[in-house]
């Protein structure tokens, strides 16, 4: 939130729904930005945004940034159609998914950003089927901006920030949230975890502007999955085959991005 805050300035309205990133706006004293926002529901934090825009159109004001910051459950799932609606409308304003891949605010149940094999109190025997690609969601959209991002990386994340406030139209920007009391490890592995994620290819850094693929972080000589997997409790149940299922899998993903960079 400081990254992003610290790239867009003042002149930015940010829009919470009541998921964990809840805990940056708070109500009255109790936030913690310095910025104006508004704290909606988890299926209507894109349209919430839009009608910020809308509004300040009508006013002639042009130099806002409207900026959702929503979590995977409220973007993946519950909110996907609002903000499906956004983007297919063209609203400008940029969209963030703060994604620790469950819903860890009401108990750390699945969501459709889960990844395979992972331990949820709704998947006890970890998740059969891989995540949504709401990456390639957004891209479908046909929207100036798109990119996947890490606070690993935060100097990619701000450039990314700002190209998202300067694309013309909708921005969606995927970012990797590791959950320590979700995932299971402890949280001064937080870092490795974040940068582990990007050396094993599971969270690859690109854009894509104006349907134009670009990686943004190259990894060249990839880390294992199964040294990322083995850290973390939600993945205990994982059997050798399973990880030879994950591997095979960010292999061929990582290929396909490679074929869209080059294409």
């Amino acid at each position: 939130m400081r990254t992003v805050l610290g790239a867009l300035g003042e002149r930015t309205i940010l829009v919470i729904p009541p998921g964990c990133a809840a805990m940056f706006s708070g109500y009255g004293k109790e936030t913690a930005v310095k910025v104006a926002g508004i704290q909606g529901c988890l299926e209507n934090t894109a349209a919430i945004a839009a009608g910020i825009r809308a509004g300040l159109e009508v006013q002639g004001i042009e130099d806002v940034n409207v900026v959702a910051f929503a979590g995977d459950g409220g973007t993946v799932d519950i909110g996907l159609q609002s903000l499906s609606g956004a983007l297919e409308r063209g609203d400008r304003i940029i969209y963030i998914c703060s994604d620790n891949e469950a819903y860890m605010n009401t108990g750390i149940q699945g969501s459709g950003s889960t990844p395979y094999g992972a331990r949820t109190t709704t998947t006890p025997a970890g998740k059969r089927n891989f995540r949504k690609d709401m990456l390639a969601i957004a891209v479908a959209h046909r929207i100036p901006y798109v990119a996947s991002a890490s606070a690993f990386y935060p100097e990619d994340l701000r450039r990314k920030v700002l190209k998202a406030r300067d694309c013309g139209g909708p921005a969606y920007i995927h970012m990797f949230m590791p959950c320590p009391t979700g995932w299971g490890y402890p949280s001064e592995k937080s870092v490795e975890i974040s940068e582990l994620a990007v050396k094993t290819r599971i969270w690859p850094l690109y854009e894509v502007v104006n349907g134009k693929y670009r990686l943004t972080v190259t990894v060249n000589d990839p880390v294992p999955v199964e040294r990322y997997l083995r850290m973390q409790r939600r993945f205990r149940s994982l059997t050798d085959e399973d990880i030879a299922a994950i591997q095979a899998f960010v292999d061929a993903e990582y290929e396909k991005l490679l074929e869209r960079v080059n294409h």
